[in-house]
């Protein structure tokens, strides 16, 4: 492969995933799927690395054994292949005595192929080193062609599992669970991007065979394809783990209390004091303080609630087929919308006291639960009714 920060994404991924799934494979480190999961990262990291051409010299050189790199290349490639499948199995699930019955024919296929790799360099000759085209080179060679040919079979089959279950799995996925469902789509689409790869890898191979020079196909088109699947794959096994973790969860409810937090800070309180932060304040402590923000800020506005707007805005908002529940948090937003608005303008006008007409409910719902206040974010920025508010005008629907 050629270098670049392309080629190399692949690995840096691997690393990433590596270091965010490290705090619970030490603490789970019993459960075969952490297991497998550590396994396949450290497996695919290198991969990338030791495939480009300077690396591949450099560790001929190393060993003294010309083209040492390629049985190594392969062999890892082998084993992230079957990682990867046993890693779809176990985080599938099923009946346990299934999953293992799988896991260990999984393991006996690549390791087999693993092996036979090591064992057909061994006893083949490839005297000339080749950086870039040693598939095609030694194509025709005793023995190293049948490497070549092992190493094919199993990268093929091993993609083409791991597309197939994911392919499937997908299918299947509850479409709430964005995180996973994302991840097996690039998963999918990087396994369809090397299942290209292997395709250009065997007709650069079998053209060799019947006489043809098809090496372009091995070094120039081969190359983008594999390590664009690399991203893809390794992004695909990132995103669920990130997406599950309670960082991740911690920063996306951040992110969408923006609206509101944006809204309400010129409103809090002066006299509470809330989390100081600082630029290296974890997310989980900048969660607890914009939501510190957004209560306060909701406690200030509490007198300038008017019943009369939410009642319009629910009433436009049932009229646009909306179903209760979603239709009380439209009408909340709007009301806090135009409590914002008045509040506002009487700060302008340099008073503070509550609109005449405007009173003080008893409760407001979705003021302080955490999750509503996300749905209420989302309301407060992109309903029409809560933007109607917002200007004043009367809700319609």
């Amino acid at each position: 492969m050629s270098g670049g920060i392309l080629v190399q994404l692949p690995g840096i991924l691997m690393v990433l995933a590596l270091l965010i799934k490290a705090p619970s494979m030490r603490r789970d480190w019993d459960q075969p799927l952490n297991r497998t999961a550590c396994a396949l990262l450290v497996l695919g990291a290198p991969i990338n690395f030791l495939a480009s051409p300077p690396t591949i010299s450099a560790v001929n050189r190393f060993t003294g054994v010309v083209n040492f790199s390629a049985p190594l290349v392969f062999c890892l490639a082998t084993l992230f292949s079957g990682a990867c499948v046993v890693l779809v199995l176990q985080w599938r699930g099923g009946p346990p005595a299934a999953v293992r019955r799988a896991t260990r024919r999984t393991i006996a296929v690549f390791g087999a192929a693993t092996i036979a790799i090591i064992a057909l360099f061994v006893i083949g000759d490839a005297p000339v080193e080749r950086l870039r085209d040693l598939d095609t080179y030694y194509a025709t060679t005793p023995w190293i062609r049948e490497m070549i040919v092992c190493f094919l079979v199993a990268h093929t089959v091993g993609t083409a599992a791991l597309t197939w279950l994911c392919g499937k799995w997908l299918w299947r996925t509850d479409r709430s669970l964005r995180p996973l469902r994302s991840g097996l789509a690039l998963i999918v689409l990087g396994g369809s991007l090397d299942l290209s790869y292997l395709a250009a890898k065997w007709a650069s191979v079998a053209a060799r065979w019947a006489g043809r020079d098809w090496v372009y196909l091995s070094t120039d088109v081969a190359p983008p394809l594999a390590a664009a699947a690399g991203v893809m794959v390794g992004a695909g096994f990132i995103v669920p783990l990130a997406g599950g973790s309670e960082a991740w969860r911690d920063f996306s409810q951040y992110r969408r209390l923006r609206p509101l937090w944006k809204a309400l800070r010129h409103f809090a309180s002066r006299n509470v004091t809330t989390v100081p932060l600082t630029w290296w304040s974890p997310v989980g402590i900048r969660l607890i303080h914009r939501e510190s923000v957004i209560d306060d800020g909701l406690l200030a506005l509490a007198g300038w609630f008017d019943p009369e707007v939410r009642t319009q805005a629910y009433g436009a908002a049932r009229r646009q087929g909306l179903d209760e529940p979603a239709a009380s948090v439209v009408a909340d937003a709007a009301m806090l919308a135009a409590a914002c608005r008045l509040r506002a303008a009487a700060d302008r006008a340099g008073d503070g006291a509550p609109r005449a007409g405007a009173r003080r409910k008893d409760s407001v719902p979705h003021r302080l639960d955490a999750q509503p206040l996300a749905a209420l974010a989302r309301e407060f920025r992109a309903s029409p009714i809560v933007a109607a508010a917002r200007r004043g005008a009367p809700a319609t629907g």
